[in-house]
């Protein structure tokens, strides 16, 4: 049989309908099995991990097959259990893939030690903000007798007198002892310092 015949026979198109038939068989079967392997489509929810502890977030992730790795400890925050996840990323609620890494930030287990500033000499609104900077909260406000109103002559915390560079927890409370400018220059004149007794007139010749 010539090629040419061949290639016009009932035998040709029969095979060539089989290859084709093979051909969409393998390709179905082969993108089939790397829509499975990829998990297109398939997308997880990841759950609210906060105020759980480091074991029981593995726990919850390892669950629905997701991972977790510690990224750090954070400042003590005292809305959260000491230990406990207090951020995560991707957010609760966000869709990933089987097997993603959730990264989480730990509470730490108490507050950090700061050091008191310096505010001797220094106004109320100027101590303020210089507590808040180091995060630090102020306390009670009491006054005596200094004739600068609002200057800072004492920092206390829990009755005890503290000084620049002490070291207390974060968010301490620190009390405040306040001059109320109530002492003017007059006053602080010794009215004993002239003593009119002592002056004897002196007779003209």
């Amino acid at each position: 049989m010539s090629l040419r015949n061949y290639l016009t026979s009932r035998v040709f198109f029969a095979q060539m309908l089989i290859a084709l038939g093979i051909f969409a068989a393998l390709a179905y079967l082969f993108f089939h099995w790397i829509t499975y392997t990829t998990h297109h489509g398939q997308e997880i929810t990841v759950p609210d991990l906060s105020k759980l502890s480091a074991e029981q977030a593995e726990e919850k992730l390892n669950a629905i097959d997701l991972d977790y790795t510690i990224l750090d400890t954070v400042d003590f925050r005292p809305e959260f259990p000491k230990l406990t996840v207090v951020e995560q990323e991707p957010k609760a609620g966000s869709k990933v893939k089987e097997g993603r890494k959730i990264y989480i930030k730990i509470n730490a287990s108490t507050y950090t030690m700061v050091s008191v500033p310096d505010l001797i000499e220094k106004t109320y609104r100027q101590a303020v903000p210089t507590l808040e900077s180091v995060g630090l909260l102020e306390g009670t406000i009491t006054y005596k007798p200094y004739l600068g109103k609002d200057m800072v002559l004492e920092m206390r915390m829990n009755g005890r007198k503290l000084k620049a560079g002490d070291k207390v927890l974060k968010s301490s409370k620190i009390d405040l002892v306040l001059g109320d400018g109530k002492i003017t220059y007059e006053e602080t004149i010794d009215s004993t310092a002239i003593d009119t007794t002592e002056i004897i007139p002196v007779n003209e010749p």
